[in-house]
């Protein structure tokens, strides 16, 4: 207890124990000013949906036997997307994801090469993602839904090989 309230008085708002908050230095217990805590933890953060869907993709692109993201109809579309004057690759094709306040969701489409165990690329599609999200975000993931989508055969062209031989 401080000596303002062995007198009898109460003590004012923020003065007393220092237990649960931090003190400016300089500054004494009883000087009547109210610490404001950690300024990591004031305010508000929030990550929207596109940046997690980017973080994934980059993620799920790094495992050995991804091929590529996205549908059949997604990968034509990013391919003329790719063709034209300023357009760029999307990374987050073929993800989807439901970001909360602490949690998020997410599901993927992946083509895989021919010849991998999709089981093994899956899970460490699963594993790598988590990681580079959580790690990136500080979002819990509580799934990541890996869809298969396709089989890249050796033997088979790239839908941007074809789309360069269209145009």
């Amino acid at each position: 207890m401080t000596e303002t309230a062995q007198q009898g008085r109460p003590e004012p708002e923020g003065v007393g124990s220092t237990e649960g908050r931090t003190l400016d230095k300089g500054s004494a217990g009883g000087s009547g000013r109210k610490a404001l805590g950690d300024p990591a933890s004031r305010g508000r953060t929030t990550i929207a949906d596109g940046v997690v869907e980017k973080i994934a993709g980059l993620a799920a692109r790094d495992v050995v036997g991804v091929h590529a993201m996205g549908t059949g109809l997604s990968r034509t579309f990013g391919a003329v997307r790719d063709r034209v004057p300023g357009g760029r690759g999307s990374v987050s094709r073929g993800v989807k994801a439901e970001v909360g306040e602490v949690q998020t969701a997410l599901d993927l489409d992946i083509v895989v090469d021919y010849g991998v165990s999709i089981v093994d690329v899956a899970r460490a599609v699963r594993e790598n993602v988590i990681a580079a999200v959580e790690r990136m975000t500080g979002l819990e993931v509580v799934e990541v839904n890996v869809a298969v989508g396709d089989v890249k055969l050796p033997d088979e062209e790239d839908d941007d090989e074809r789309e360069q031989r269209v145009q």
